[in-house]
């Protein structure tokens, strides 16, 4: 049965046209934005659980290539695989997160699975078999950022729940490279880190349901600026059951190995 916190009506996502279309939509654009997916009520709801949680969260900032690797010390460290930029955010853990929330009754939801199955063109979908990493609440106050990078895995769903006031903007440059055949593109990685090629911003809101392909598309999101702290809930799930974080993946994005 399908989740009374999405809006059916805007979003009939047990349609097999509508989850062709959408399909189409992100394989055209490499992301996929559904405005007012989620009910304005169960995102206040959300927004009044986990606002005050802020000051418990796991907070890290590190520094990366775009390639999340280790640096290459037989490179020049100005070389674009060696460049370090820096990334910033609180979060709180699936196993903090209480058992009759929305976001985990919307994670759960097998309508809602079977629709992002249709719409990512996979035959199953899993959550993540650590207790950690299938739902997550990400904080990022004034300063902070995520610096330009490739994701590892091939998709990513995320909503947000609570604008900045300003700032906090999620830039994008699509097909900059084919992870799948090696392809590096240093010298279009270069021109995008130096400011020289232009880039896509991708809007939405509260509410907003977004999917995106982000192992070929370098994507960032810029400082948050002003009082108001950004709020977004990653449903992380892969194609294959049974995957885990390691124990330095854990301990690099939560702080702890359980």
């Amino acid at each position: 049965m399908t989740t009374a916190h999405l809006d059916t009506d805007r979003h009939p996502i047990a349609n097999s046209t509508y989850i062709s279309e959408c399909r189409e939509r992100l394989d055209r654009d490499g992301a996929l934005v559904l405005a007012g997916f989620a009910h304005a009520r169960t995102i206040e709801r959300v927004v009044a659980e986990s606002a005050p949680r802020e000051p418990d969260a796991f907070y890290a900032g590190t520094t990366h290539n775009v390639y999340l690797t280790p640096a290459d010390p037989a490179l020049p460290d100005a070389h674009t695989f060696n460049r370090q930029l820096e990334s910033s955010k609180g979060l709180i853990a699936d196993d903090e997160i209480p058992a009759d929330s929305a976001l985990r009754e919307i994670y759960e939801d097998v309508s809602f699975r079977a629709f992002l199955c249709g719409v990512l063109g996979i035959e199953e979908i899993h959550p993540y078999a650590d207790d950690v990493s299938s739902v997550n609440v990400h904080f990022a106050a004034e300063g902070m950022e995520l610096g330009w990078h490739f994701d590892n895995s091939s998709f990513a769903v995320t909503m947000l729940l609570q604008a900045a006031e300003r700032g906090a903007h999620f830039e994008h440059v699509p097909a900059v490279r084919d992870a799948d055949a090696g392809e590096m593109a240093f010298d279009r990685v270069g021109a995008i880190l130096d400011g020289d090629e232009p880039v896509h911003t991708l809007d939405f809101s509260p509410g907003d349901l977004v999917v995106f392909r982000g192992r070929n598309a370098l994507h960032r999101v810029t400082p948050t600026e002003g009082n108001t702290t950004r709020l977004l809930v990653v449903f992380a799930y892969n194609d294959q059951p049974g995957v885990a974080l390691s124990e330095s993946a854990l301990a690099t994005f939560y702080g702890r190995t359980a």
